[in-house]
């Protein structure tokens, strides 16, 4: 299993701001999940290879996702933090782009090791 890795976790204030990073590059599908305790797996973001994106009704408007090819980066900008944005966020690749619009976690077959991220209010 490919291991990634992510980076830029930590603990603010609500309302405040983090941006995560992740070093990957040549995949069909990328993104972003979170998963809080005793909660399942949430789909965050995803950034397709064609440059298109689709987020989360719950954090629409807050969050950014977004690729730098050169420096074979995903980013994930956050802004405007609430509590209920607590959670371990992995970064996650898939081969295919088609998980993008149709996958779950399940379909996405490289992860990182995760960030917390503890939004305190």
């Amino acid at each position: 299993q490919v291991q990634l890795a992510e980076s830029g976790g930590g603990s603010v204030q609500a309302g405040g701001s983090l941006r995560l990073s992740c070093a990957v590059a040549g995949y069909g599908c990328m993104g972003w999940f979170r998963q809080a305790p005793g909660k399942e797996r949430e789909r965050v973001a995803t950034f397709r290879k064609d440059g298109s994106t689709i987020y989360a009704d719950s954090v629409k408007g807050r969050f950014t996702i977004s690729q730098d090819n050169a420096k074979k980066t995903l980013y994930l900008q956050m802004n405007s933090l609430k509590p209920e944005d607590t959670a371990m966020y992995y970064c996650a690749a898939s081969t295919h782009a088609s998980p993008c619009l149709y996958g779950t976690s399940r379909n996405f077959a490289y992860w990182g090791q995760g960030t917390q991220v503890t939004v305190s209010s």
